[in-house]
């Protein structure tokens, strides 16, 4: 139902194509002022309270991203409150909400039902989060857990879903089992962390910065090496050697690097160990030699989830009060463009959030 008192119009942070001279190619980011369609029969009004960066943003600034719809919002991740339903007596009404950031998989356990879409710059669906308020349907939305707030909630829902997917599915982290996590830092690598810790799994990382992986160990990590070093898997086995004993052997490695990870922890990885792989931000190629077929090592790729492992997730993430870290909170649509600049140089630990405020003027 919409009232007198919905707003409509809302301000939403659109992609535009930069010029065809610009070089190297950025696309603009602009914060525009649209019209509010009326709510059809499933439908309902969410006004957002915050939303959240992925690195597939900044992607698609830098046209590295297939499929960019010019002109539709960006944002996959963003959490608020439902102000307005085409049913008048929604359940859903003044409740407070993260909407779901992908289409096209229900619950098939393997892969997708249909043609998987993201939401945020592309045209399935043609919707993005970056808005103060979004038009949605109400079965793509799943209540916050209580013990977060909209800022922390917005950190959890493509991030939570992909950790999710790799840790606990496919990986099948549990109790005292040892799992490496590389390029501990962004949302996905802590957010996996997170899970893995409340399963009762021993975690390491690895990072190029020491101080992340300090802020790794703080919480709750049993340790961390520095990937840049050439020798790191050496260190990575005296960790495991002062922590499990002299045999020990990790079970499974969460990587988002791609490359030469198989062959360097190859020595470390247990007979039938997994190495699940959910980005290839060094290398968009990996190496599987003979040696690890002859140990039955696995390498499983892994993308975001279903629907099912969103709630299924979420609901293991209320069960344990687990808070997604958040590394900047940045105020209002208008500074966007800090959060773009932030992802360009890496050195955030946790995720980069917008909270949504009433008072902020648009820039344009």
């Amino acid at each position: 139902m919409m009232t007198s008192r919905t707003p409509e119009s809302t301000r939403a942070l659109v992609i535009k194509k930069c010029s065809a001279e610009a070089t190297p190619v950025y696309h603009h980011a602009v914060l525009e002022t649209r019209p509010l369609q009326q709510l059809k029969q499933g439908e309902v009004l969410v006004k957002m309270g915050a939303v959240s960066f992925n690195h597939r943003d900044l992607w698609i600034r830098l046209g590295q991203y297939p499929g960019i719809n010019f002109g539709s919002a960006f944002g996959a991740d963003g959490a608020g409150t439902v102000i307005a339903s085409a049913d008048s007596n929604d359940a859903l009404l003044n409740k407070r909400v993260f909407l779901t950031p992908m289409r096209g998989w229900e619950s098939k356990p393997d892969a997708p039902e249909t043609d998987f879409g993201i939401l945020g710059g592309g045209r399935n669906p043609p919707l993005g989060t970056f808005s103060e308020y979004v038009v949605v349907e109400r079965n793509q939305v799943i209540r916050s857990p209580d013990h977060l707030d909209d800022i922390q909630v917005s950190a959890w829902p493509l991030g939570g879903l992909t950790a999710w997917r790799a840790a606990i599915v496919n990986a099948e982290a549990s109790k005292d089992q040892n799992i490496l996590i590389t390029g501990i830092g962004g949302g996905v690598a802590l957010l996996a962390m997170q899970l893995c810790l409340a399963r009762g799994a021993n975690v390491y990382v690895t990072s190029g910065s020491e101080e992340k992986f300090r802020k790794a160990t703080a919480l709750g990590a049993k340790g961390g090496v520095n990937y840049k070093l050439k020798d790191w898997p050496s260190h990575l086995v005296a960790l495991l050697a002062k922590n499990s004993g002299k045999s020990a052997k990790i079970d499974a490695v969460l990587d988002s690097g791609g490359g030469d990870i198989i062959t360097r922890v190859n020595s470390i990885l247990k007979q039938g160990g997994k190495v699940v792989v959910y980005g290839m931000t060094a290398n968009p190629q990996i190496k599987f030699t003979m040696r690890e077929v002859l140990k039955n090592q696995r390498l499983i790729g892994s993308t975001m989830g279903s629907l099912k492992d969103l709630t299924d997730a979420t609901t293991f993430m209320s069960e344990h009060r687990i808070v997604p870290v958040v590394s900047h909170v940045l105020e209002g649509l208008e500074a966007a463009e800090e959060g773009f600049e932030l992802m360009k140089r890496g050195d955030q630990f946790g995720k980069i959030v917008i909270r949504i405020n009433d008072k902020a003027k648009a820039k344009l």
